[in-house]
């Protein structure tokens, strides 16, 4: 299983996602340019260039003729797919974190770090087909606790959002009133990824106090634990088989003083119902910060603090071979 090393980005990356029909691949990284490539063969189709700060999270409409990109520089900005340009800006007064579109894409939610006084935020804003009828003004404002707010997603056909926190909480939000339905701390450190499951019944969380768990959507409840002894920055679940990736390793700031191998920085699969490791794949020179499986389950690709992000198609065997 030879990788693609896709080298788009100078910087680490943030996110990597795949558009729905898996014939897209997007990279966000610190630099300033997300990057759209074939995910066959890993070639780079084009940049995204506007944003003047890192870019943290991306998401892409159902028939990927635009890309959302949040960003550090304060702004949400909405992309046309084909020609690369910007076709409308958000400008906020705090940096953007995360950004999802919701079921059937009239709605947009983003959020905003805390700064200058102001408390992290959820925002949501109407997504209009027409990009002429698009506006700035946000629909609803959601103050949040303390803590950076590192992901959020619309549930329960977009009546929810839940959003992943810095200190290990996952909160569940009234998407009509902002309401706080319901808040529990998954983790004892902050999660640094939350990904929703295929069928969107459960979500697979990546936290720094080095375990990911699969928690019930409904109720919060966490239902398996992956241990791994390294911090872990970023899970996904495969759509076809129990099986679950993690990415991670040692901190980035003590990246020099070990081995990649001594580090902990592989692909690391687990089986979702046993909760065991059955395999890894090496290659990254420093931690992965994010991954994802592609929407038919024959591929998996990697983003590393190393700037590279590393497109793998799996061999036959992956098919074939009982695990455990």
């Amino acid at each position: 299983m030879r990788p693609y090393l896709l080298k788009g980005h100078e910087r680490p990356l943030t996110q990597v996602k795949f558009n729905r029909e898996g014939d897209l691949l997007f990279s966000c990284a610190k630099n300033n340019t997300p990057c759209v490539w074939w995910a066959n063969d890993g070639k780079r189709l084009g940049t995204f260039e506007g944003h003047n700060g890192a870019v943290w999270s991306c998401d892409v409409t159902w028939d990927s003729d635009r890309l959302i990109t949040a960003s550090a520089d304060q702004t949400v900005k909405i992309w046309d797919m084909q020609s690369g340009k910007e076709l409308f800006s958000i400008k906020m007064g705090e940096p953007c974190r995360a950004v999802n579109l919701s079921i059937g894409e009239q709605l947009m939610a983003f959020t905003t770090d805390a700064f200058m006084g102001t408390p992290p935020q959820i925002h949501v804003c109407k997504f209009e087909k027409d990009i002429s009828q698009q506006t700035g003004k946000t629909v609803m404002d959601i103050d949040v606790a303390k803590g950076r707010i590192t992901r959020v997603y619309w549930t329960e056909m977009n009546r929810t959002l839940v959003t992943s926190h810095d200190q290990g909480w996952v909160r569940k939000w009234d998407a009509e009133t902002g309401q706080l339905l319901l808040e529990k701390q998954v983790h004892e450190d902050a999660i640094q990824d939350m990904q929703i499951a295929p069928d969107g019944s459960y979500a697979i969380t990546a936290s720094l106090d080095k375990s990911a768990k699969i928690i019930d959507l409904d109720e919060l409840e966490v239902l398996k634990t992956y241990k791994t002894g390294r911090l872990v920055q970023t899970a996904a679940v495969s759509p076809i088989f129990d099986h679950v990736l993690l990415g991670g390793g040692q901190d980035a700031s003590q990246v020099t003083t070990t081995s990649s191998k001594a580090g902990g920085f592989e692909a690391r699969f687990f089986h979702k119902i046993y909760q065991e490791e059955f395999g890894n794949v090496r290659g990254h020179f420093g931690p992965i910060n994010t991954v994802a499986f592609s929407p038919d389950g024959r591929s998996f690709v990697t983003g590393g603090e190393d700037g590279y992000v590393r497109l793998h198609h799996f061999d036959a065997d992956y098919f074939t071979t009982k695990y455990l």
